[in-house]
């Protein structure tokens, strides 16, 4: 059996009471932090919650050689797997979880919170008002990925807010922060002229969702490109229109100005 355990958002204390009787009650425990960053977690804390020794896995572990260095072990004996946020959420795990099927292994999803839901819930939003959830990447050489800004623009059109995921390659040490995911997207919107991203486009930027130094800030593009977030992992939503609920929440849960807010109303 493989049990794929979800340990949440900042540390190990976010592993649920079921994912952690499943991982006690397991023959090996495998875990893997390149999907997301956890930046309050600690490796001999979480073995010490989980009483055994816990092997990490890198990307290359899982997407090129799991047949090898994890379901072997699953085939004969009751593995758990710990993976940052949900266990479902990246699609990496999926893929696993449909490699162990096609071997016979049983799987079982224990879940965990997920940004997802927790970036509504910390700007006091309204989770049925999302539409298609986006990544802006970190940018490298040749031209800007402008998919963001189409899915921004698509939701705004609908009146849904759109949540931004930022970039992270935990494995090699990289971050895309608020402010250097505004500037390429403020860089589409001198391109395209659509006022989709623009200097006075309301936004809300958060950073560590799930630890005790959370950061939310919202206000338009202008003014929070140079707000210090502080550390990693960071994300955006682009508001669509707001429930009168919802403006007084990113007032007041989110520092967000009504001028700021006018916009969106």
């Amino acid at each position: 059996m493989l049990a794929f355990i979800g340990l949440g958002l900042h540390d190990e204390r976010g592993i649920s009471l079921r994912g952690l009787y499943e991982a006690k009650a397991a023959d090996f425990v495998f875990a893997e932090f390149y999907t997301s960053l956890m930046p309050g977690l600690s490796q001999k804390h979480l073995e010490g919650l989980v009483g055994k020794s816990i092997e990490i896995l890198s990307r290359a572990d899982i997407e090129e050689k799991a047949e090898e260095n994890l379901l072997r072990f699953a085939e004969r004996n009751k593995v758990a797997f710990l993976v940052p946020g949900d266990s479902m959420t990246a699609t990496t795990h999926v893929d696993l979880r449909l490699r162990a099927a096609k071997k016979g292994i049983r799987t079982v999803i224990i879940h965990g919170v997920s940004v997802i839901s927790a970036a509504a819930s910390c700007m006091g939003l309204q989770s049925y008002k999302f539409g298609k959830t986006v990544t802006v990447p970190i940018a490298e050489s040749g031209p800007l990925i402008e998919t963001p800004y189409d899915v921004i623009k698509e939701n705004n059109k609908r009146g849904l807010h759109t949540l931004v995921l930022l970039d992270v390659k935990a494995d090699l040490n990289q971050y895309l922060l608020v402010g250097e995911a505004l500037e390429q997207l403020l860089a589409i919107e001198q391109k395209r002229h659509e006022f989709v991203t623009d200097q006075d486009r309301l936004v809300v930027g958060a950073a560590r969702i799930g630890s005790d130094d959370i950061a939310v800030k919202g206000g338009r593009i202008k003014n929070l490109i140079r707000y210090d977030f502080g550390g990693p992992p960071h994300l955006l939503v682009f508001p669509g229109r707001l429930h009168f609920i919802e403006v007084e929440a990113l007032q007041v849960f989110a520092d967000t100005s009504k001028e700021a807010l006018e916009a969106n109303v």
